[in-house]
């Protein structure tokens, strides 16, 4: 690839095949060249933009404008070009909106309007003019002067309206906000979305903190990890999988009420709901307890949609859901009873029971299975899930699938949440294990799950033991995963449309 002094490109690779238009674009370089252009541009200030300028000129008539001129100086992409001899009227698009723009070679003369005639749709320019209205009572900007700030030398997708390959979509995700208005809108209202839980946090007495993403030891959360090397330490480390166990020494710590948005990584499938690189938001309050957590987390939901939507009621794909009304609260035994007649609160009901009607049911019994709570949580996720749309509060876990929860009067269950809305768990909480005691003794029955083939189960954390040794008051936490939440809220039907750039296949 050659450049000239300018910066200008002459000639490309050898190898790439450029298109009619491309070879024309760039044809169009070693003309603004010759006209002492830089078609790369240089800082430009703006007054104002799309927005401002609506707002500036609302409800003021033809003569109103002419009387009183609203002189602007605003910047943008084009997207639409209508050439007519010796004017033109096109439209550029800023990250507020679009306006419409006419150019005459009347008003910026000849020198200025040779240069505009060297524009493709797609390229960056500035504009400073004043503000009319045309026959049609639509804005306008009458330029007076013309500033080139970047050529495109590739055009935009066909027409304007997207790119029709949703896979490309997430891989090119700048053409796919250039082209798609609903694709920019998620993008701006994630975080109105992050900021607006932060305030209700801050506001609440919490403090934002950060921890390491580096971690030696697995453990937060049942899930498979990515593992990377230290080269200096010559030691591996997880990306870790939850914030969970820093946070809790924090508590211990003293800082009392503490949470964190945080990146995780779990090295599992890719699907609607699923990403391998995902944000979650962890919070744990000292001296509080489930019940705590539930007050706070109905309230920052409930906040949330008021804020950033004006209304505590949505349309999810298709679904009506109401965040106004008290959350449901309901254990899982109860749910599991409901829908399939079999008890989980008898005392008397033994493993191979529950393993026989699991498998009646067509559920697959894992080898590392070997109580009831297992087959309890089992036939919930597949039975019972789908029914619950409105908000509902699941309480009730089985022992065995929460390693870091208070047991509750029942010992083979915890004080644990979850969070269900539209079939989908979005919230994980509970009253958070103190006893340094109990807490060993479930790491090591992690431990024989995972001798068992549970890949998925903590390993033990010594250094989290010490921690408790030295007294953690009684603590409430919750998690909450931030992208299905953003998903719900902007009615959009997979998680891939809420993260910039997702994890993605390679290209066939």
């Amino acid at each position: 690839m050659e450049i000239n002094e300018n910066g200008i490109i002459i000639e490309r690779f050898s190898d790439e095949k450029l298109t009619d238009q491309e070879l024309a674009r760039r044809e169009k370089l070693k003309k603004l060249e010759e006209l002492g252009v830089y078609p790369w541009g240089e800082k430009f200030e703006r007054t104002h933009n799309s927005l401002t300028c609506r707002e500036l000129a609302k409800e003021k008539t033809e003569e109103e404008l002419e009387a009183n001129p609203i002189n602007v100086k605003i910047a943008g992409r084009i997207l639409l070009l209508r050439r007519k001899g010796k004017a033109a009227f096109f439209n550029i698009k800023d990250k507020e909106g679009n306006m419409q723009g006419y150019i005459s070679i009347d008003t910026v003369g000849e020198a200025q309007y040779e240069v505009f005639k060297l524009t493709d749709i797609g390229d960056i320019v500035g504009l400073e003019g004043r503000l009319m209205l045309t026959r049609t009572g639509e804005l306008t900007i009458r330029v007076e002067k013309f500033t080139y700030l970047t050529k495109a030398l590739k055009p935009l997708p066909e027409k304007y309206h997207g790119l029709t390959d949703i896979e490309e979509r997430y891989r090119q995700r700048y053409l796919d906000l250039i082209t798609n208005d609903e694709s920019k809108r998620v993008a701006l209202l994630r975080p109105k979305i992050i900021r607006s839980m932060q305030h209700y946090f801050d506001e609440k007495g919490f403090v934002e903190v950060e921890t390491s993403v580096l971690q030696p030891i697995l453990g937060g959360a049942n899930a498979r990890p990515f593992i990377t090397h230290h080269n200096t330490l010559n030691k591996d480390f997880y990306l870790r999988i939850a914030t969970e166990l820093q946070l809790k020494r924090l508590i211990v710590g003293g800082l009392e009420k503490v949470y964190e948005f945080g990146r995780l990584f779990r090295n599992e499938g890719m699907d609607t709901k699923h990403n391998p690189e995902f944000t979650t938001v962890e919070l744990y309050e000292a001296y509080g307890d489930l019940d705590s957590m539930r007050q706070l987390i109905e309230g920052l939901i409930r906040n949330t949609c008021l804020e950033c939507l004006g209304t505590t009621k949505i349309n999810y794909q298709g679904i009506d859901i109401d965040f106004g009304p008290e959350f449901k609260w309901v254990s899982m035994a109860e749910l599991v009873k409901e829908k399939l007649g079999i008890d989980f609160e008898r005392n008397d009901l033994t493993f191979e029971e529950a393993k026989e009607f699991a498998i009646s049911k067509g559920i697959k019994v894992e080898t590392h299975w070997t109580s009831n709570g297992y087959i309890l949580n089992a036939l919930f996720e597949e039975f019972c899930e789908q029914d619950l749309i409105q908000p509902t509060f699941v309480h009730g876990h089985p022992i065995e699938i929460s390693p870091l929860t208070k047991k509750s009067k029942d010992p083979r269950f915890t004080e644990r949440f979850e969070l269900y809305m539209n079939c989908t768990e979005y919230c994980n909480a509970y009253s958070e294990l103190n006893d340094p005691f109990d807490q060993k003794e479930r790491f090591e029955a992690q431990l024989r799950a995972k001798e068992l083939g549970d890949d998925e189960a903590n390993e033990m954390d010594y250094d989290f033991l010490n921690a408790l040794n030295y007294g953690m008051p009684p603590t409430g936490g919750v998690g909450l995963g931030v992208d299905r939440f953003v998903m719900l809220l902007t009615n959009s039907a997979s998680i891939r449309d809420v993260i910039l750039f997702p994890t993605m296949k390679d290209r066939k």
